[in-house]
């Protein structure tokens, strides 16, 4: 099967500093030779800690950020090789859901016209139509039409999240990149707007590409994992294999933070020492190395490839090496049980009431 979207050696490197003649002396390598392939109607998330290039190479998938180097292809189409205007028409196939939603939305402008917009840009629908499709588009995520008349301030949080959704869907897109979705929204918002884009793609077919550094809400909605380190990818593989049996180090490190629903037990804690090197200088080898436990001489002086086979891949010398911590299997890899109560319950037409943990789930 042909891939929606392949990427190859895809970097970004930033201007940092300039001398006094504006001569670029120091740069910032935000994305470091990243390989990623997506089908259509998958799922892809990408985690890691703030500052790891994930947001960075989000926008590069749809060139809201231009590459410094890589490969870009889009349903067989050369993205780097198109000019502006080509591009600008392909962003119809290619939609963004930024995390806040009051700055992505126009505050002079009501939330049917901020829907509309794409329709206008895009020709989608003759201007007679266009009331119509926003009423459809609003009842598609779970709003009335008569709120299209209302401006952002008017709404909250989650509200204001499905009708960027709304806006996401008014071009008809293959795909489309969540950047924190649901990272300011509580507990039970949350639950509801990832039950919709869940029953979303289910029902239109879309490929996203789910961008978090919450491992918790990534376990719900992910078919692939993908655990970014300092712009590189470090492992990626099915998300059932990368929860039951992480591979790299730093993933190990990801889940062993994952809080547990309750207060009397603890897990143990892998913490990786030091601190998070400058992208301004990152470290020779794998960037891990000057935190990893298991570090040897190769890890500072070889790059390691991102291998591995059954589609689960880590860039790791001694993956096969590094024993799995009990602490990590099975109940800290699990999702928060009162987020996977809400989800069932919204899969089920219900609405349960938020209580304190089952003894049976803790």
């Amino acid at each position: 099967m042909k891939a929606l979207l392949d990427a190859r050696a895809l970097s970004k490197r930033f201007v940092a500093r300039t001398n006094v003649f504006g001569k670029p002396t120091a740069h910032v390598q935000a994305v470091d030779g990243v390989d990623l392939v997506l089908e259509a109607g998958e799922t892809l998330a990408l985690v890691g800690e703030s500052g790891c290039g994930k947001s960075t190479l989000g926008r590069m998938l749809m060139r809201l950020i231009e590459p410094s180097s890589g490969a870009l292809h889009f349903d067989g189409r050369d993205l780097l090789a198109l000019d502006d205007d080509t591009m600008r028409h392909l962003r119809r196939e290619i939609q963004i859901i930024f995390q806040d939603p009051f700055a992505s939305l126009n505050p002079r402008m009501s939330v049917g016209e901020a829907i509309a917009e794409p329709l206008l840009l895009h020709g989608i629908v003759p201007p007679g139509q266009r009331a119509e499709r926003v009423a459809s588009l609003l009842e598609t995520v779970g709003l009335r039409p008569e709120h299209a008349a209302r401006y952002p301030h008017e709404f909250s949080g989650g509200q204001r999240q499905r009708v960027v959704i709304a806006r996401a869907l008014a071009s008809e897109p293959r795909l489309i990149i969540c950047d924190e979705p649901v990272s300011a929204l509580d507990v039970s918002i949350r639950a509801q707007i990832l039950n919709l884009l869940r029953d979303l793609q289910r029902r239109l077919g879309l490929a996203m590409v789910f961008i978090s550094h919450d491992l918790g809400v990534v376990k719900h909605i992910a078919d692939r994992v993908a655990v970014m380190y300092l712009g590189r990818i470090v492992e990626i593989g099915p998300a059932d294999a990368v929860f039951a049996r992480p591979r790299h180090p730093y993933t190990h490190a990801l889940l062993s933070a994952i809080p547990m629903a309750s207060a009397t037990r603890r897990s143990r804690r892998i913490v990786l020492e030091g601190d998070v090197p400058s992208p301004l200088n990152p470290p020779p080898g794998c960037h891990l190395h000057r935190r990893c436990p298991h570090a040897q001489e190769t890890c500072r002086l070889v790059i390691p490839p991102l291998a591995g086979g059954d589609g689960h891949r880590v860039a790791c010398h001694f993956a096969d090496h590094i024993p799995l911590d009990a602490a990590l299997l099975p109940r800290e890899t699990r999702p928060d049980p009162r987020l996977t109560r809400l989800l069932s319950a919204f899969e089920a037409g219900t609405m349960p009431t938020l209580s304190a943990p089952d003894p049976s789930e803790t």
